[in-house]
């Protein structure tokens, strides 16, 4: 197996109740979130086989699922819920996620960037 063997999600933009102040919270804004997968098996022995591995189409749904139950005041509280929930549901033995927000009228975005590995099987 090959540990360098990842899946990326780039910028899967969507809305999220995110924010300190509760102003922030009431209408749903334009986060980003760009994950990157290193699968428990490697990608080697796949056999061309969507079973066999990672659907993106999975995390993107799950982490969408996600955005939409939850009403954080912090960026960095919601990453972990997303990085908790990939980590249970799915064979992942590590996850990189970038949380983007815009809300800084002077800067391209904000961002919480995590790293967590999966508990060893």
């Amino acid at each position: 197996m090959n540990s360098d063997d990842a899946i990326h999600v780039e910028q899967l933009e969507m809305f999220a109740h995110v924010g300190v102040p509760d102003h922030e919270r009431d209408k749903p804004q334009r986060i980003t979130v760009t994950i990157t997968v290193w699968p428990k098996a490697g990608l080697h022995a796949l056999d061309d086989n969507i079973g066999s591995t990672i659907n993106y189409s999975a995390i993107a749904r799950l982490v969408r699922d996600v955005v939409d139950e939850r009403r954080d005041k912090l960026i960095e509280t919601l990453a972990e819920t997303i990085a908790e929930r990939l980590l249970r549901d799915l064979p992942i033995r590590r996850l990189r996620i970038e949380l983007r927000k815009f809300v800084l009228p002077d800067a391209a975005h904000v961002a919480v960037i995590i790293t967590r590995d999966g508990l060893a099987n």
